[in-house]
């Protein structure tokens, strides 16, 4: 009995086309797992940090609360003066309910560890916590003077719990996911760059940072600042070039962390409690966001490059013997 040639290489190119399919869908799996925990790690870092902020010292709302129309507020839900603001031990109304949003953090903070796509309500609550981060970040610019940079820097905190949810309902290579990132990641650039090459007052710290991590003095460290923020500006340029996005994002990634780590390198000491880690160490950790935001994008981007090298390539090779070829010529051949 003959065996026809046609049949044997139909079965073989539909075995081949299921084998590429189910690699071509476990590498997508793979790819998504990486990147989705890039971005839980990022929003995960953030909550913990500012969840010690408001446990060890306080939420920075009192310039928004702290007003004649609130205690006005307080007045009308029949809440006197001495119970408002309290006796100097932290037991005012107005204290207290500050300290009760650390809870509210820690739910957050549960939360990045807990969602997954199915999450529907879990990822409301998550954004939801990127709403409280857009408030803090909003008394935060109100406590600066209403300086616009001190806003716009903050970007990559508060979107960070939306990305999360963005990567887990769309998927981390969605366009949607991609775009929210790099407005992220402009908005922490161009936010960080204003100060730094002086649009705007260029904060005192920046400074003391610079000179006690690296031992220069104010003139060199001045000169960095200036350097820097202009760097800050090609970055959220050069994210939309094509040829040049993957070393921005991964130059921003390298920025973002050390810029994150010079708080604590600059304000630990052996000579203080706990070396100073329960002051400064969350200035870091916060700040997670600012390098894990574009390290994601980094890796999404350098992947898709590869993709498309790998796929030039394949068309550039001449077809290769299949093994039905090869059976349906010795069928010939036996005939």
């Amino acid at each position: 009995m003959k065996t026809d040639p046609q049949k044997i290489a139909a079965d073989e190119n539909q075995n081949a086309a299921k084998e590429d399919a189910s690699e071509a869908i476990g590498d997508g799996s793979r790819q998504d797992f990486a990147l989705v925990l890039i971005l839980r790690f990022a929003a995960f870092l953030c909550f913990v940090g500012w969840t010690w902020v408001h446990y060890y010292w306080e939420g920075p709302y009192g310039v928004l609360l702290w007003q004649d129309a609130t205690y006005d507020f307080a007045e009308w839900l029949g809440v006197s003066w001495d119970e408002f603001v309290g006796t100097g031990a932290d037991d005012g109304w107005l204290q207290v309910w500050i300290s009760r949003i650390t809870w509210l953090y820690v739910g957050c903070t549960i939360l990045t560890l807990t969602v997954r796509r199915q999450s529907k309500f879990q990822m409301i609550a998550l954004l939801g916590g990127s709403g409280l981060l857009i408030v803090l970040s909003y008394a935060k610019y109100v406590g600066a003077q209403r300086q616009f940079p001190m806003f716009l820097e903050h970007g990559g905190q508060m979107l960070a719990p939306v990305l999360l949810v963005l990567a887990l309902k769309l998927g981390a290579r969605h366009r949607a996911t991609m775009i929210t990132a790099m407005v992220a990641l402009i908005m922490t650039f161009a936010g960080h760059g204003c100060y730094a090459i002086g649009w705007w007052p260029t904060p005192p710290f920046f400074y003391g940072m610079i000179s006690v991590s690296l031992g220069v003095e104010y003139e060199t460290a001045n000169t960095m600042l200036r350097t820097f923020g202009t760097l800050d500006f090609v970055v959220c340029l050069a994210i939309f070039v094509p040829q040049l996005r993957v070393w921005a994002a991964g130059y921003a990634a390298i920025w973002g962390i050390l810029t994150a780590a010079a708080r604590p390198v600059a304000g630990m000491s052996m000579s203080l409690n706990y070396w100073g880690a329960d002051q400064f160490l969350h200035e870091a950790v916060l700040r997670a966001p600012h390098f894990l935001i574009p390290l994601y994008l980094a890796v999404l981007w350098h992947r898709q490059s590869s993709a498309v090298s790998a796929k030039s390539n394949e068309h550039a090779k001449p077809p290769a013997a299949t093994t039905a070829d090869s059976a349906s010529l010795a069928i010939e051949l036996t005939s």
